[in-house]
């Protein structure tokens, strides 16, 4: 891996990409690119470009020019780099090499449930962007090629989409940031002890068993004994969100579960999470999914029996 120091060009025109997920409980976009030999393009001839979910890529063979905001690195065989949430890059093919290399865009927050939620701030990116992880695959040689592996395996089972792949994918992607906070020996992450989180524990079990009930910070200051203020900012450091967006959160969760196990409305569900206005309640769901209630059921239905098919075509080809 190479690396030399840049700046961005302030006068290109910089692309918000729309990343469209190829499931819709998973939140990501993983594919392969391969590039012919005996072509290389100019850095220049390719548009700066931002999203919103993080980006990791894997190069298979040949050699990748990656450049961000403040570097240009060129990525050989193995190698592994992150880009963090709407952070502008911009990729070429400098060799004449043949190039082959995977994509991973994902929404990380959307990957933690209540045992992880704890750990969403020090993927936040509120202190320091993602991007500063990469010197863990410079120093440490074990931990890149983790990371590679667990990238090929999320294209793997993106690609065969085999019986329980979203739950393969799923806990890859859990492996892959337990590894970047362990790996992580300059505490770029901002990693905290628990104790800051136990002290948060009588909240949390709150807001589980009232979510159908209206929820308020008084409530929450009550149980800490702690002042309106103080709370807010305490809860939003130790969580990686404000008070009512972990409220929002648990609902919507609690929601698409309702929606994919239940026979209820969608208006039954809204009620039950704790959300009476449908408006409201539309909107943030399709803040969280993008696809209102009723897409995200059919989506979901449709993404169960294309998995069986699948699952069902790969049988099949064993039997034979």
């Amino acid at each position: 891996m190479t690396l030399i120091e840049t700046t961005i060009d302030t006068h290109a025109e910089v692309i918000n990409e729309e990343v469209i997920y190829q499931n819709p409980l998973l939140f990501l976009k993983i594919w392969e690119i391969s590039l012919e030999p005996h072509q290389c393009s100019s850095l220049e001839k390719h548009p700066w470009h931002y999203h919103k979910e993080v980006e990791f890529l894997a190069v298979i063979e040949g050699h990748l020019g990656v450049q961000s905001k403040h570097n240009y690195v060129v990525l050989g065989p193995g190698d592994v780099m992150v880009l963090g949430a709407s952070q502008p890059h911009r990729s070429h093919k400098p060799l004449t090499d043949a190039l082959h290399y995977v994509v991973f865009q994902i929404d990380l927050g959307k990957h933690f449930d209540q045992s992880t939620m704890p750990y969403l701030y020090c993927f936040s990116e509120q202190t320091e962007p993602l991007e500063k992880l990469n010197y863990i695959f410079g120093i440490n040689e074990s931990a890149k090629q983790e990371a590679y592996a667990f990238i090929i395996e999320i294209f793997k089972e993106s690609q065969t989409r085999m019986r329980g792949y979203e739950i393969a994918i799923s806990a890859t992607i859990k492996r892959l940031m337990l590894l970047l906070l362990r790996c992580d020996s300059r505490n770029i992450l901002n990693y905290t002890e628990e104790t800051e989180l136990n002290r948060l524990r009588p909240v949390l079990d709150y807001i589980n068993a009232h979510l159908k009930d209206k929820l308020c910070v008084e409530d929450a200051c009550h149980l800490l004994n702690l002042s309106y203020h103080y709370f807010i900012k305490y809860f939003k450091k130790t969580m990686g969100v404000s008070f009512l967006d972990y409220i929002n959160y648990k609902r919507i969760k609690r929601s698409e579960l309702l929606l994919l196990t239940s026979e209820l409305s969608i208006m039954d569900v809204g009620y039950e999470v704790g959300i009476s206005n449908m408006a409201q309640f539309y909107k943030l769901f399709k803040r969280h999914n993008q696809c209102s209630p009723r897409e995200f059921k059919v989506r979901m239905r449709d993404e169960s029996r294309a998995s069986m098919s699948a699952d069902r075509l790969n049988t099949d080809t064993l039997e034979r």
